[in-house]
């Protein structure tokens, strides 16, 4: 129901963080006369991040074709969570070779101590008695 600008007012009320700063500091630029579309482009030269990047350029592009905003914000949070969910699945591929220098540096010395210590002490006593 909000308008965009009133929204955002929300978010940063709402949050904290480099994030909420950034958007109030545009928020103040509109105030004071800047164009949204300027303030927004500033807010990414400032942050440099990619998909704030891509989430403003969405919303710039949406206000200049006229499209629902709504549209945009429920196309750029699915996005997210694809790109999310892949650097989990990546995360998770690299999990396994991680693991194995786990494996030989300290589960398997173990399992030799237990395995063959027994056999050892009875070599030593056998060779020694």
């Amino acid at each position: 129901g909000l308008g965009f600008d009133a929204a955002l007012a929300k978010v940063v009320e709402k949050t904290e963080g480099p994030l909420a700063d950034e958007f109030s500091r545009g928020l103040n630029e509109i105030r004071v006369g800047k164009a949204r579309r300027d303030a927004l482009r500033d807010i990414v030269e400032r942050a440099d991040v990619r998909a704030l990047r891509t989430f403003i350029g969405a919303i710039i592009q949406a206000e200049q074709l006229g499209v629902s905003i709504s549209k945009v914000l429920q196309v750029q949070s699915e996005q997210l969570r694809i790109e999310r969910r892949q650097r989990a699945e990546e995360q998770a591929a690299k999990a396994p070779v991680k693991m194995l220098f786990l494996l030989v540096g300290c589960i398997f010395p173990s399992m030799f101590i237990v395995i063959l210590g027994p056999a050892m002490i009875m070599i030593m006593v056998s060779i020694g008695g």
